[in-house]
């Protein structure tokens, strides 16, 4: 096999041109094959096989910088890198990131997971490159979704005002993000897209002035004419009105013609966008008819593309019922997503009620003010968006909404641990952030019936801002005959004990059940209680029963620093509680990719570990 003989960086270059014409091939099985059993971001990776091969015979590693947008498209560039024997190990505990990591390889140039950031990174590195007078080039790939993001179009303007040489932008056009592109960007790049008669005219008479007495004065002269053929062809020149060279569009499959496209443009001084057209999910048929599907995906039967799990509903889908019925009952209810409609569950509420539904793109901030905006009239809102994602609109939280005191329902997906997406996806700061925000009231539920309840209470009887957050995966269906009704700030006892109180937040009552069992062989009767409300936790159940426990253990899948548990035990200190108080919760670290089992054990989350811990604490 072709691919056999890529051992390390740069051996992509020893290549013949049959051998370069086999290898796109060879790399799609082994994608497929090694994604089929580990799971992994398969149809973004198949779209740009091509694409990073290009870069990989344009660019010298590690010396030359490649930084990747997301990253979750940079499956190859580790196999050309020297990467393909780690791949059985992709995502697993101990085992290569799914995503770029410095740690892992120097030809990484920047840690990435989230989604509009590489043109900041690609012009930091610029600078830095130019003022030690350095001569390594710096590629940003960008995909069409991350263009939705504020943060590309603040690099762009920045870019064209420092007009650094070698700032090579290869946009990865394949109108997605995750869901269908949407907006203003996404048409604009159907428009450049569809310009062949442009660019056939532009070559035509390019050619023919080149053949002309002074032919190439009047070449730079229609170059340097604003509203020249490209302005009367092409409308909304987006790019080259910021001050950045446009060359395109390019064939995302065609490895001779980006390759010569990148040497002109890293010939060309300041920054280059070079537009490149790639279809996701390329080269394997269950992935180009469902690439949201094939976004992310778990293992799967790799000849009909079906995942092997059978999978119980999941706190998404329940969600996703939840907001159809509601849709159905209340016409002010909208929804609002940032490119994720799919994945945080709102294909069903879109279908139903498309004129009250709005994907904004990849675009978190956006999403918060506009969802304000929503609020102040009359409707409301309920944007639904992972952890990690909403981490990126803090600053239009907190000014926009709470200080507001705004009626938006934030309905927060992946919250906790969710394993193999790794440090960039891990759900654990949420609680953390919101509860520090005047006004804002977080939930967390313990099963299934208590997320339906909790989002009719936000939806229906709650006025402020509100969050409610819930795990990946299946939803605990176990404590149904436990459904007393949502009250602000009151906690639900499960069951009561002596010695030991287990106050758990959501996903972790489930934890405390396992921990009271695991007690209960050794002699010691704990208590549980769900407490439901992470802000505004309740007060008057810890007043009341604080002198009947000489062990709290606070519960929580956040982090411990400023999380429900620390506050929680600062609460019972200052009441003058004399007993012990253990928070279990996230230490203060990034947490890397594993299967949640596996990191829950590790982090001493475990309900055997944190059974041992409480022990310890008692002096047993």
């Amino acid at each position: 096999m072709v691919l056999d003989k890529i051992k390390q960086p740069n051996d992509i270059k020893k290549l013949t041109d049959q051998e370069l014409s086999v290898l796109p091939g060879e790399i799609r099985e082994f994608l497929i094959d090694h994604l089929s059993k580990t799971g992994g971001h398969l149809a973004s990776n198949l779209g740009t096989v091509e694409l990073t091969m290009a870069l990989h015979l344009l660019l010298d590693f590690p010396k030359d910088k490649l930084v990747w947008d997301v990253g979750h498209q940079a499956y190859t560039h580790k196999i050309l890198t020297g990467r393909a024997a780690e791949f059985d190990n992709l995502r697993q505990y101990g085992g290569i990131s799914g995503f770029p990591k410095r740690k892992e390889s120097d030809c990484d140039s920047f840690d990435t997971g989230h989604s509009s950031t590489s043109l900041s990174a690609a012009l930091g590195y610029c600078m830095a490159r130019d003022l030690a007078g350095e001569d390594y080039k710096v590629c940003a790939v960008i995909g069409d979704g991350a263009l939705t993001g504020g943060l590309a179009y603040e690099a762009l303007n920045n870019a064209s005002r420092l007009n650094k040489s070698n700032m090579l932008i290869i946009l990865n056009d394949n109108e997605m993000s995750i869901s269908k592109n949407v907006g203003g960007m996404s048409t604009n790049l159907e428009r450049l897209r569809t310009s062949s008669k442009y660019v056939g005219l532009k070559n035509s008479v390019m050619s023919s002035l080149e053949s002309w007495p002074n032919g190439e004065n009047i070449i730079r002269k229609i170059r340097s004419t604003k509203n020249g053929i490209k302005s009367l062809m092409v409308p909304n020149m987006v790019f080259e009105d910021l001050g950045i060279m446009y060359l395109g569009p390019v064939d995302g499959h065609n490895i001779k013609a980006m390759v010569e496209t990148f040497e002109m443009a890293v010939r060309i001084k300041g920054p280059v966008l070079v537009h490149v057209i790639t279809k996701k999910g390329n080269g394997y048929e269950p992935a180009e008819r469902h690439p949201s599907r094939f976004h992310g995906t778990d293992i799967f039967e790799i000849e009909t593309g079906l995942p092997k799990r059978s999978s119980n509903p999941g706190y998404t889908d329940v969600f996703s019922t939840v907001m159809r019925k509601m849709g159905d009952r209340n016409p002010e209810v909208v929804a609002i997503t940032a490119a994720m409609a799919e994945g945080a569950g709102l294909k069903r509420f879109r279908n139903m009620f498309p004129e009250r539904f709005f994907d904004v793109g990849i675009a978190e901030e956006h999403a918060v003010t506009f969802a304000a905006g929503l609020a102040l009239g009359g409707r409301t809102p309920v944007f639904a968006v992972y952890s990690s994602f909403l981490q990126r609109a803090y600053d239009q939280i907190l000014e926009d909404v709470c200080l507001q005191n705004l009626h938006v329902v934030f309905a927060i997906d992946r919250a906790g641990l969710v394993g193999a997406d790794g440090s960039t996806h891990q759900g654990v700061f949420d609680v953390s952030f919101l509860t520090a925000m005047p006004n804002m009231t977080v939930m967390a539920p313990k099963n299934k019936w208590e997320l339906s309840d909790m989002m009719k209470f936000a939806v229906g009887e709650f006025n402020g801002p509100i969050a409610i957050r819930y795990p990946r995966g299946e939803a605990y269906c176990g404590l149904k005959e436990h459904r007393a009704p949502i009250q602000l700030g009151k906690a639900e006892e499960i069951k009561p004990g002596s010695k030991v109180m287990l106050f758990a937040l959501g996903s972790m009552v489930k934890k405390a059940e396992e921990v009271e069992e695991l007690l209960k062989e050794k002699g010691i009767d704990a208590g549980i209680c769900n407490a439901r409300f992470a802000k505004p936790f309740d007060t008057e159940y810890l007043d009341r029963i604080k002198s009947q426990y000489d062990l709290i253990v606070t519960m929580e899948e956040n982090v411990k620093t400023g999380g429900f548990g620390q506050q929680v035990q600062s609460y019972l200190y200052e009441q003058g509680y004399k007993g012990k108080v253990l928070n279990i919760a996230v230490p203060d670290e990034f947490v890397q990719h594993g299967s949640v089992t596996l990191l829950f054990k590790e982090l001493k989350m475990d309900a055997p570990t944190v059974a041992e811990r409480i022990l310890e604490s008692l002096g047993n």
